[in-house]
C-alpha cells in the first residue's frame, strides 16, 4: 500500500493572484501549462493530483484582496474531500483527501 502523500502550500506574504496560482502549481507539481484559475485548479486537484493531504500555511499573512479568493479555494478542497471520501469507503487502495489550515 502506498504511503500517504502530504504537501505544504505555503502562502506566506502572497500578494497577487498570479503568485498564488504559481505557488499552487509548484506545491502540487502541476505542469507549466496549468491554467492558473479555479476551474483548472479543480480539474488538476480532482483528476491529476495524487496528493492525500494539504497543509496550508501563511493565510493570515496574505493580501486582504486574496482572502475572498481563498474561500473559493476552500470550497474546492471541501468538494474534493467529499469526492475521495466516497471512493475510499468503496475501494481499500484509495486514501481519503484532507486539508488543514495552519496559522
Amino acid at each position: 500500500m502506498e504511503e500517504k502523500k502530504i504537501i505544504t502550500l505555503d502562502l506566506t506574504d502572497c500578494k497577487y493572484l498570479g503568485e498564488l496560482h504559481e505557488r499552487i502549481r509548484v506545491a502540487f507539481d502541476f505542469p507549466e501549462w496549468y491554467g492558473a484559475n479555479l476551474d483548472a485548479f479543480w480539474d488538476y486537484l480532482s483528476r491529476e493530483s495524487d496528493v492525500n493531504e494539504v497543509i496550508i500555511k501563511g493565510v493570515k499573512t496574505m493580501s486582504a484582496d486574496l482572502i475572498d479568493y481563498m474561500n473559493k479555494l476552500y470550497i474546492i478542497f471541501d468538494r474534493n474531500v467529499i469526492k475521495w471520501k466516497k471512493y475510499s469507503e468503496i475501494y481499500e487502495d484509495i486514501k481519503p483527501f484532507s486539508y488543514r489550515i495552519d496559522s
